[in-house]
C-alpha cells in the first residue's frame, strides 16, 4: 500500500527501519544490553530522575532468542 512519510528524524538506530511495502522482516541478529533505570531512554530532551540501582545481570538461559531459522 503506497505511503507518503513526512519529515523522519533518526538519532541512532540498532534495529529495523523501513519505509513502503514490506512482506516479513526477521532478525539475523540478537544481544541482550543490560542497563540502569532509566539508561535505555531515547529522544531528543529527556529528563530523569533516578534514585538507587541494582542491576541483575544473572542470565541462566543458554540462549535467548534463537534466529537459525531466520535465514
Amino acid at each position: 500500500m503506497p505511503s507518503v512519510v513526512g519529515s523522519v528524524n533518526i538519532n541512532s538506530n540498532s534495529g529495523v527501519i523501513n519505509f513502503g511495502d514490506t512482506l516479513n522482516i526477521s532478525p539475523k541478529e540478537v544481544s541482550k544490553t543490560v542497563s540502569g533505570q532509566g539508561g535505555s531512554n531515547t529522544g531528543n530532551v529527556v529528563y530523569t530522575l533516578n534514585g538507587a540501582n541494582v542491576n541483575n545481570t544473572s542470565d541462566p538461559d543458554v540462549v535467548d532468542a534463537p534466529v537459525a531459522a531466520n535465514a
